[in-house]
């Protein structure tokens, strides 16, 4: 008789859970003092995209190859996938708008992801890896920008909301034609997420939009008094 080994769900709120939000947590730390205390430094924030870059490609191209594909996971259309991508680029060059996004999605919305996280294969299948490096970088990028100047302006947050309302229209409707679930837009996750304490569908979306909306305008009011500009050229 041939037993199927069927891969195991990653757990949340586990050791091995709890342990990574720790490392994540010590580094981001450790990043933000270092930034603080010494300042931008074009040669650390080029050598970390291409980090980010070399890390994220060929787990991305693993996931596209027939052998892994799957229409539901394996397309680079969820908001954290943006994110590493908006990452690299403010990281390589500072410009602003790069600079906006990496800050808000990533001090928002994809430490979202770390908390709850979604994930269908535990350590140490290489999505693994790829889910909790992916979230990492980003985040500490976000940090890190943030902590040299890389803070937003109204200007910024509008053009951030206005992105992120565009990227949801557009996987709304991919979803609703290929029946994936990008973003959990069209119904929650099957895991424990902070959507469960939310009405179903579509309310959830509504309310989730509108508290995004509010969290970015208080981090803007925070970091951003009247009249100040993001650093950037862009």
């Amino acid at each position: 008789m041939v037993v199927e080994l069927v891969p195991m769900r990653f757990q949340s709120f586990t050791g091995l859970h709890f342990g990574l939000l720790a490392f994540f947590l010590v580094v981001f730390v450790g990043l933000v003092a270092l930034g603080r205390r010494r300042g931008d430094s074009e040669r650390f924030r080029r050598t970390w995209a291409l980090v980010i870059l070399c890390f994220t490609i060929p787990l991305q191209i693993l996931q596209l190859l027939p052998s892994d594909f799957t229409m539901g996971t394996s397309l680079p259309l969820q908001y954290c996938d943006l994110a590493w991508m908006t990452a690299v680029v403010a990281l390589w060059t500072r410009w602003r708008w790069a600079v906006a996004l990496t800050f808000f999605w990533g001090l928002t919305l994809t430490t979202q992801a770390l908390l709850t996280p979604s994930l269908g294969q535990d350590f140490p299948d290489p999505r693994f890896f790829m889910y909790w490096g992916m979230h990492f970088l980003s985040v500490w990028a976000a940090g890190w920008l943030a902590a040299t100047g890389g803070t937003p302006n109204w200007r910024d947050y509008r053009f951030a909301v206005a992105v992120t309302a565009a990227w949801a229209a557009f996987v709304m409707v991919f979803n609703e034609l290929t029946g994936t679930n990008y973003g959990y837009l069209n119904r929650k996750p099957s895991s424990a997420s902070i959507l469960d304490l939310l009405p179903g569908w579509p309310v959830y979306v509504v309310i989730e939009i509108a508290l995004v909306a509010g969290v970015w305008a208080l981090l803007t009011l925070l970091f951003s008094p009247p009249g100040s500009r993001a650093p950037g050229s862009g």
